[in-house]
């Protein structure tokens, strides 16, 4: 059991870490290169006027040693089907980001692609995703409800269910990506959690946790503040796959709003944001949109942010492995 979990913990975290720490200053000077800079909105918090510039698309940096890993673990055996699930999801809208950031950022377009299309292949993506995990790994639709122990079992309604959890996710994740570090700093509390909740369940979603935490924090490196690179929609996309098929693997689709709190805050104060302003015509209830920039504009430095929007996520995730392992 021990030389077990070294392989499929400690080691893809380690080797992930190191190969992102060394793709780093590889990768980065590439994007300058051909130019992949970030353009901030004029309309953003003033403090971010200074990022113009900073090379964007770096979501290569913790991806592929992501994919490294997994592979490695997939060819070797140590690892099944959960495996390629989570794999293929984070590649499948990673693919969607890279394409928007390659149109916008390499071919200098300002509009990438247009809303119903990103929407559209997320569904398409999702529901091919849900299919697989159906098919091949004998997904069931029962689905264990948090803090009580109690499960439910919504028939085909549960897979519906899932690939909107996917989609949901996918989409807080991206306007979570607005700050230094933000992103990277959430979803690697969240990837300890799923490391942990899956040793405690005999699940092997630990391993592909593992090499995601260790290349984000190797990525994160060059994304903390302040930034030297930006992970782009290539990136913030393939996070939020990343986190909800490996939930729904666990068998966690109704965790996913209280572990992922920080990506449905982001994208709900921009809904919610949008309508009232709509309805109001013209008042707000945040000073800006995602929430993460209303606190900057309560004087919140970045730092500040990024800490206790992790600090958040942790003493949720640490409630959750409570629940699961008591």
């Amino acid at each position: 059991m021990s030389e077990i979990r070294g392989v499929t913990i400690f080691l893809p975290a380690f080797a992930a870490f190191v190969m992102a720490a060394i793709l780093g200053p590889v990768i980065i000077p590439f994007l300058r290169s051909l130019k992949a800079r970030q353009t901030v909105r004029d309309d953003g918090p003033q403090s971010h006027l200074k990022k113009n510039g900073t090379p964007t698309m770096g979501g290569f940096i913790f991806l592929i040693p992501f994919t490294a890993v997994c592979i490695f673990l997939i060819a070797t055996k140590r690892v099944g089907n959960e495996t390629v699930a989570i794999l293929a999801g984070t590649l499948l809208f990673s693919f969607i980001g890279f394409i928007d950031d390659f149109i916008k950022v390499i071919l200098k377009r300002s509009m990438g692609l247009r809303a119903w299309q990103k929407f559209l292949l997320q569904v398409i993506f999702a529901a091919g995703l849900v299919a697989y995990m159906r098919q091949y790994m004998a997904l069931t639709s029962v689905m264990k409800l948090p803090f009580v122990s109690l499960s439910v079992d919504w028939g085909i309604f549960t897979y519906v269910l899932m690939g909107i959890a996917i989609v949901a996710t996918v989409n807080g994740s991206n306007f979570t990506d607005g700050l230094d570090g933000l992103a990277s700093s959430v979803t690697i509390v969240i990837g300890v959690f799923l490391i942990l909740a899956s040793m405690s369940l005999g699940s092997l979603v630990y391993a592909p946790s593992s090499a995601m935490t260790g290349a984000l924090l190797g990525f994160l490196l060059y994304n903390s503040h302040k930034a030297s690179v930006f992970m782009g929609d290539t990136g913030s996309l393939a996070l939020g796959a990343f986190v909800a098929v490996a939930c729904i693997v666990n068998g966690h689709t109704l965790f996913l709003p209280f572990l992922a709190f920080i990506y449905l805050a982001e994208v709900l104060s921009v809904i919610i944001q949008v309508s009232y302003f709509k309805a109001t015509k013209g008042k707000r209830i945040f000073k800006m949109a995602p929430i993460h920039h209303h606190f900057e504009l309560c004087d919140w430095t970045e730092t500040k942010v990024v800490n206790v929007f992790s600090i958040i996520t942790a003493a949720i995730a640490m409630v959750l492995l409570f629940d699961l392992v008591f």
